[in-house]
Parts: C-alpha cells; structure tokens; sequence
C-alpha cells in the first residue's frame, strides 16, 4: 500500500491524457494543460513541492520545448512548406511515383525509408512532419499517412537525433556506449524486420496487401536491421540508423525497379508519372534542401570533431530549478537540429527561386499552422519535468521494482515506454529510467546492458502513441482536432510491440544473454 498510492498518484497525469485524448476526444492542448494542472496540484499536495519549485520546474520543462524541439519541427515543416510554395514537391512526388505506381511501396521509400532517415538525423519529431505530409501531397488518406509514419518511427528512436538517446544513456550509467548500441541494435532486429510487413499491411487494408509484395518488404526490413546491428558493433551509437536507412532506401528503390512489374500486374494502377524521367539539375534543385540537411546535420555532427567541436562550444548553461542548483539546461544556440535545418530550409528556397519575402511569408504560415502543436508540447514537457522533479516518476518506477522482483525484466521496456509517452523524448526517457534499468538489474542479478538496452527498446513503443509526437503528425491541415482518433488507432500497434518487447527481454534475462 506504502508504494501503490504514490505509484497510482503518479500516474494520474498519464491517466488523465489517454482519458481526454481518446475518451473526451478534447483537443490535445487542452488534454495537455489538464495532465499539466493534475501534475503541478499533485506535486505539491503529496509530494509537497514548494511553489517556486513546481513553478520552476515547469518553466524548465517550458524553455526545453521551445530550444530545441519547438525550433526543430518549425524548421522541419517549413524546409517541406518551402517545396510545397515553389512547386518542387511536384517533381519530387513525380521521382517517387516513377518507382512504382503504388502507395505500398510508396509508403515504403517516404515512410520507413525516408522517415528513418530523418529521424537518424535530425529527430525531435522531422520523421513524422515531413514524410506525413509528403505523403499526404502524394494522395495518400491522411490518416494512414500519419499511422504509416507514427508506426516506422517505432523502432529508430533509439538512434536518433545521430544516437543522442543512446550516448546519453551510456553516459548516465557507465555503459560501454558501443556495447549498449550493439545490444539495442539486437533487441530491436525483429522489430525492425517486421515494421515494413506492418506498414504494407496497413496500406493494403490488411494482409491481403502483401500480395506481391513479400520479397521487396522482407528485403527492406533486412536491408534495414542488418546494417543498423554492423555498424552499431563498428561505430557504435552514432551513425546506426543514419547508414541503415540509407542503405534500406537504396536497396528499397532497386528492389522496387526489379520486382515492380510483377506488383503492377498483380494490382493495375494508373499513374500518369509511372517510368517518367527529371532532368538532373532539376531534381537536384528539388531536393536541395533535404540534400543540405544531410550534408550540414553530418558535417556538424561529432563525426567531424573540427566542425563540431567549436560549433558545439557556442552555448549556454543555466540553473532553472531551484530545487536543484545541480540541475542544468544547456542550450546549443548554433549546432542544434532546428537552427541548421533552418538555415539549410532557407538556403534551398534560395536555391528554388524564393524572394526573402516570400521565405517569411512561408515561415509566418508554419509558424500559424504549428501553433497547436506547440502549445501542445509547451504543457507536456511542463508536467515531465514537474513529474519528474517532484518523485512521480521514481514513485512509479519504485513500485515495479518493489513489488515484482525476479519479474521486473517483463515491465523494464514499459518503463521506457512510459517515459516518452510522457515526454515524447527517448533522451528524457533514458535520463528518467536508465540508472532504475541498471539498479533492478543488479538488484535481480540480470545483465545491466541488457536491461538498459530494455529501456532503449520500450522507448520506440512508447513514441508512437506520445501525444507529443502525434500533436506533431496531426499538425497538418487534413488532420487538424484528430489527435485522439490518431492515438486510438496507432495504440495497438504499440501495446503489441511493448508485449512482445516485454517477453523478449524477460526471456533475455532468463537465457543469461
């Protein structure tokens, strides 16, 4: 009872959200302003937080949302925004749809390839905005647009943003980084084989979709997990998922060439951009800004440590939690996602032919557009940061430890589901439950990596039904006020992943591995 009544306190906020989202139907920056009200008025009648405390613990969790994920998706959408203003989509959507004429493996290339691509570079929400609405331009239904994307960003969240969920991880724990990429890489293989049958499944209207499809699904899986586990044993957590969906989409794209004929004649299609070809300086200038995006991300990164090193001293570091002068917030004022997105946005409607005026024009309108989103996300990470602050989330933690025991490896990845479900960062989820990972590890005799690569695994779960992460697919026109229609609907393709990742890591912990 000591642990039950703060474990069921704690969860109250959570509660509250899925209650709203998909019960109430409400709009998501008011289901996030109540789980906000529920979590500042708990933490300090039960867990007697001091009002200076719980008020900064929430501006803390407000600036961390503005810099640097509020700036990272405005910089994101606006980059796909600028494409759509010049017409460049056009050519784009008409390279994609010369692959082949249908949606399934459309769905393949933007959403599981692109779309890893995205979140290996960038994250902080780029691979669901950008690939959901280029699909939906594509004439995708919006909904299965969004459901596609939520569902392939499931399992790369753990190297994204060039691996900052993992080396933040090993760095709060001690791991070697390179062995906890490894094992994160292994956990999630199946996974990851299985993501694109689900994404064709879901696109087809059920299994009746794989018709004709098997071989170049089975191959994009593949051709995603295999080198993702290589270079995570070579390079560690840096570059997985970034070589990954780079070589899935390449070996993607040719398999589609190859086998496309056999799908057009099991499922006639008419596509009037079918086998059209695009001048090359044409198509470069489409791309371009994506193009920079991955140049500018990779040349910024800490793979090249002369680049990145001055650039990533350009920052500052304050205390806003008083309850905690220890407790700081860092922010990277020039090598962060959004502001070199940004800049590589505007210098690709440059490139296309943008007046300044007409680039301030399409940011005034992103901003506008986005304006849900970011209310939204200003009210969860309040409530995570005052959750966290306050005991919420060690309450509920302590409660799985404390009453499980030898079972506890059945609920590891639901802990780090939990986490970004509430905060809609797999870092914040590490940094909240990766020394319990560790400490339940010790505590049961279990592998310590293993369980902290638990974590990482329930983190990808639990971003495909963050409210965060779906306020950011649901920013678009056609899905504006469907956040809890999304959620309801992307939540069994996440309860199945979290079982199955619960039994795997407790079979991991039984076999010694």
């Amino acid at each position: 009872m000591d642990l039950f009544v703060p474990f069921l306190l704690g969860l109250a906020p959570i509660i509250w959200l899925v209650v709203a989202l998909v019960g109430l139907k409400m709009q998501a920056p008011v289901a996030a302003a109540g789980a906000f009200g529920f979590a500042a008025v708990l933490s300090l009648v039960f867990w007697q937080m001091t009002p200076v405390n719980m008020l900064t613990a929430a501006l803390e969790g407000v600036l961390m949302a503005l810099w640097p994920i509020v700036i990272v998706i405005i910089a994101a959408v606006f980059t796909y925004n600028v494409t759509v203003h010049t017409g460049a989509i056009e050519t784009i959507k008409v390279m994609l749809t010369s692959v082949s004429s249908h949606q399934r493996v459309l769905a393949l290339l933007i959403g599981w390839c692109f779309g890893g691509f995205l979140e290996g570079m960038a994250g902080f929400g780029t691979a669901v905005a950008i690939p959901t609405s280029m699909m939906i331009a594509l004439g995708f239904d919006p909904m299965k647009a969004v459901l596609v994307c939520l569902l392939a960003n499931g399992v790369p969240t753990m190297f994204g943003s060039i691996g900052i969920p993992t080396t933040t991880l090993a760095s709060i724990t001690g791991l070697d980084a390179t062995n906890l990429a490894l094992t994160q890489a292994l956990q999630a293989a199946p996974f990851v084989i299985a993501t694109p049958f689900l994404i064709v499944m879901l696109v087809g209207n059920g299994p009746k979709g794989m018709r004709g499809m098997v071989p170049l699904t089975l191959l994009s899986g593949l051709s995603m997990a295999i080198p993702e586990i290589a270079t995570a044993a070579v390079a560690g957590a840096d570059l997985p998922m970034v070589v990954a969906s780079v070589v899935s989409l390449v070996v993607t794209f040719a398999s589609a060439k190859a086998f496309g004929h056999k799908i057009d004649l099991l499922h006639p299609a008419k596509n009037p951009n079918h086998g059209a070809k695009i001048e090359t300086a044409e198509a470069l200038r489409a791309w371009s800004p994506f193009i920079l995006v991955f140049v500018v991300l990779v040349a910024t990164s800490k793979l090249v440590p002369p680049i990145n090193a001055p650039l990533s001293s350009i920052k500052s570091t304050v205390n806003i939690y008083q309850g905690d002068p220890t407790a700081t917030l860092t922010f990277s004022w020039v090598n962060t996602p959004g502001v070199l997105i940004m800049i590589c946005g505007i210098v690709g409607a440059l490139i296309q032919g943008c007046s300044g005026a007409e680039i301030g024009q399409v940011l005034g309108q992103t901003c506008k557009q986005m304006s849900k989103t970011i209310v939204t996300m200003l009210f969860v990470l309040a409530c995570a940061k005052i959750m966290g602050y306050s005991g919420m989330i060690a309450s509920i933690a302590a409660f799985f430890v404390g009453t499980l025991g030898g079972f506890y490896p059945l609920v590891a990845p639901l802990l780090g589901a939990l986490g970004t479900f509430v905060t809609g960062s797999g870092t914040s989820s590490e940094v909240l439950f990766g020394n319990v990972q560790v400490s339940a590890a010790k505590a049961i005799g279990a592998d310590e990596t293993w369980l902290a690569a638990s974590n990482s695994l329930g983190v990808s779960a639990g971003k495909m039904i963050s409210p965060q992460n779906i306020a950011i697919g649901c920013s678009t026109p056609e899905l504006q006020g469907k956040d809890g229609e999304v959620l309801g609907r992307i939540a069994p393709y996440s309860f199945a992943f979290m079982a199955l990742m619960a039994v795997l890591t407790y079979v991991g912990v039984l076999l010694g591995w």
